[in-house]
């Protein structure tokens, strides 16, 4: 991800967007070379639009629970947003019962999707229906 070619893909075992971030962050400094937190972080802001995270529940079924954007820098913290969450409504014989529902925000990056030929839907996005509501979202911090 650091050469800045587009399209990079990983996998990193973490329990949340976050976690995610903050597992990327430990790897870094884990590699013994001194450079400061914040340049860490805002390579990381820079290099990941969005992370999916995946989930395997009591039935046994993996099921992508959030699909977050990753917005950028506000000072030290990097700033996400959920565009998707999986809302959990029950449990029917053993399996889990649920929707994966957009949370009515609108990526930031979606201008560039639609440059590259990637139209989105407005109607893709819903209404709000994040636990965070509008003006709350989650950070690394």
């Amino acid at each position: 991800m650091n050469t800045g070619h587009d399209g990079s893909l990983t996998t990193v075992h973490s329990n949340s967007p976050a976690n995610t971030l903050s597992r990327i962050e430990n790897t870094v400094l884990m590699a013994g070379i001194e450079i400061p937190l914040r340049a860490i972080r805002e390579q990381m802001a820079a290099a990941i639009d969005l992370i999916v995270h995946l989930k395997r529940f009591r039935d046994g079924v993996r099921r992508v629970v959030q699909v977050t954007e990753v917005q950028g820098m506000e000072g030290d913290t990097i700033v996400m947003q959920d565009i998707f969450r999986f809302q959990q409504k029950g449990i029917r014989d053993g399996h889990v019962l649920g929707d994966f529902a957009p949370t009515g925000l609108r990526p930031k990056f979606s201008d560039r999707l639609e440059e590259a030929g990637f139209v989105l839907s407005p109607e893709m996005f819903g209404r709000a229906v994040s636990k965070w509501g509008r003006d709350r979202r989650p950070r690394l911090e």
